[in-house]
């Protein structure tokens, strides 16, 4: 996703722009990680939940099995991946997990924010976000360095 929004495109909202408090619609948004996010920490040097305070306030974060079982099967490689996925699994359990009936972690995120069980969801992952996007939600994501922005559909 490019840094700037067109304008018949999805919009980007920095810290503190009016749109970020859409999110959640006044009360603590629930927003659901997906395993790029998760694994960002180590590949991006990104302070998830940090950003996540800093952009959102309070809120609630959940992850899908799927994610947590894609975090589980990542990590059981080797190298930096591993490591990554290792690091994932470990901030996954600071969320709530959820089930869905999907089997494949994508399409239970963007179940999740379809039905309206979440108010966004945060990945770094371009054809996901392009997919939540499509489903009328926000999507979080890794601008610059190492910070977080919000996507509007």
């Amino acid at each position: 996703m490019a840094d700037d929004a067109r304008a018949d495109g999805p919009e980007s909202a920095p810290a503190g722009d009016a749109r970020t408090e859409a999110v959640g619609g006044g009360g603590a948004p629930v927003v659901a990680l997906d395993a790029s996010a998760l694994m960002a920490p180590v590949e991006a040097d990104l302070r998830l939940f940090e950003e996540l305070d800093r952009l959102l306030g309070g809120y609630e974060a959940v992850v899908p099995a799927t994610v947590i079982a894609e975090l589980e099967s990542l990590q059981a490689g080797n190298g930096a991946e591993a490591t990554a996925a290792s690091v994932g699994a470990d901030l996954a359990e600071r969320a709530e997990a959820v089930a869905t009936d999907e089997s494949y972690a994508d399409d239970a995120l963007v179940a999740l924010a379809a039905a309206g069980r979440v108010d966004a969801v945060v990945t770094n992952d371009g054809p996901l976000a392009n997919r939540v996007l499509a489903a009328d939600a926000p999507v979080i994501g890794l601008r610059g360095r190492n910070t977080l922005a919000i996507t509007e559909p």
